[in-house]
């Protein structure tokens, strides 16, 4: 999986489960000030990126993530694990 289909998917969760507006989701874009994300949802979007990935993340992995660039980086990395 490549990082542009990693943001696109990471767009379409966000749309779809936080109302959040596509134009908002660049990779600059803050979770929590820009985005409007608390922890809970921090939760739910980990849950959809495990299942999109099918792999497991560790809670103190996502703990560092504070934009959707490193959403993205996460999750290329993730993927890219063997």
């Amino acid at each position: 999986m490549t990082r542009e289909e990693i943001l696109d998917h990471l767009k379409g969760f966000l749309v779809e489960l936080f109302d959040v507006p596509e134009e908002d989701v660049i990779l600059d874009s803050s979770l929590y000030e820009d985005l409007d994300l608390d922890s809970i949802d921090a939760v739910d979007l980990v849950i959809k990126l495990q299942d999109l990935t099918g792999k497991k993340i560790a809670p103190e992995e996502f703990r560092t993530v504070r934009t959707v660039a490193d959403v993205v980086d996460q999750v290329s990395a993730l993927v890219s694990e063997k």
